[in-house]
């Protein structure tokens, strides 16, 4: 067994650990400019070569096999840069058409990967949906599966669809983000459980899958406890869920209903938000906010019921099942088939 180094023995002079500390966070942060930087200049070069297929099959009337033989001449000329591939010249050509104006690719597109993009492109179909998706994605820093799953589970479409009384109990801007932080139905459908499960059975598994779960709550969202107890008068009682949202910089209690939505839910729900901001909420804190979950509701009923309430509250149904529609795919190669060319034909992915 060697001998520890002299230099590993010594202690480090005073100052070093704060020091050492400091570089290594210039380092990373250099890194990652370097990472982006790299990113930028890809997304731009693909960008421009697809705006030049577009421009020349339109003005010269060159046909589609134009990029298998751009393909073999670019590889030909370039053998150690991957994405060359037939498949890659026909998402570049695809981005180019999505997003005409070289200002938006290089202000906003660029922030993501390339295959980020083609995720975009390949489960997308308007511009409308693509930039919204890019957007967050860019904002809450997701993976590309993350990405994926937003995309199937149509987020867009549930986003702020909760009914809330926000707009009456809280300030704005709180209340509009408030509102947007919500959604419905939530997909519950990674629980594995049926139909006709009880409420404690899903409270139980949320917990168990509280990751998921905090995923289909959203950005913001940060696990406190489940059955939370307070004491009220000398009486116990227990929040199912409770969590605290970073950016509303409030509680948020969470009920789960496993039946239909019943106005005196909310007459339960109003009491824990009560109990929350006279026992566990800081002086700091907004005022606790509440979402109560239900297999079912009637709207019109729910509606009535929130504006009695006098607290902020929203509600929302749960799916235990997948039964949102799947999203249309365009006519592009899946983003699977032109990862694996990538990766088994020689070429890597470029993330």
């Amino acid at each position: 067994m060697s001998a520890a180094s002299p230099v590993s023995l010594r202690p480090p002079p005073s100052g070093y650990a704060e020091w050492l500390v400091d570089l290594k966070g210039r380092i990373h942060t250099a890194q990652q400019r370097a990472a982006l930087a790299v990113n930028r200049e890809l997304v731009g070069l693909y960008w421009h070569i697809g705006s030049e297929i577009l421009a020349r099959q339109a003005k010269q009337g060159w046909g589609a096999r134009v990029i298998d033989r751009l393909a073999q001449d670019l590889r030909s000329a370039f053998p150690d840069m991957k994405g060359f591939s037939p498949r890659n010249l026909k998402y570049m050509r695809a981005f180019a058409q999505a997003w005409p104006e070289p200002e938006f690719v290089q202000q906003v597109a660029a922030q993501l990967p390339w295959f980020h993009l083609c995720t975009l492109l390949d489960k997308l179909k308007t511009r409308a949906e693509r930039d919204w998706y890019l957007v967050q994605a860019v904002e809450h820093n997701w993976s590309r599966n993350v990405l994926a799953i937003q995309i199937e589970t149509r987020l867009k479409d549930r986003s702020g669809t909760a009914l809330t009384n926000f707009d009456a109990r809280l300030p704005k801007p709180q209340s509009d983000l408030a509102r947007e932080s919500l959604k419905d139905p939530y997909r519950l459908d990674f629980l594995g459980l049926g139909k006709e499960a009880e409420e404690r059975d899903i409270e139980s598994a949320l917990v168990q899958h509280i990751t998921q779960f905090l995923l289909e709550l959203g950005a913001g969202f940060a696990y406190v406890g489940r059955q939370v107890h307070v004491e009220v008068g000398g009486d116990d009682f227990f929040i199912d869920l409770l969590f605290y949202h970073l950016k509303l910089r409030c509680y948020v209690v969470v009920e789960i209903k496993a039946g239909k939505f019943k106005p005196e839910h909310l007459g339960q729900l109003g009491f824990y938000l009560t109990a929350v901001d006279a026992q566990i909420k800081s002086e700091h804190d907004g005022a606790t906010i509440g979402l109560l979950l239900c297999k079912t509701k009637n709207k019109v009923v729910a509606e009535y019921a929130l504006r009695d309430s006098s607290r902020p509250m929203g509600i929302a149904e749960y799916q235990l099942i997948e039964s949102l529609p799947t999203t249309l795919q365009t006519s592009l190669p899946s983003i699977e088939q032109i990862e694996q060319e990538l990766t088994d034909g020689g070429e890597e992915e470029q993330e």
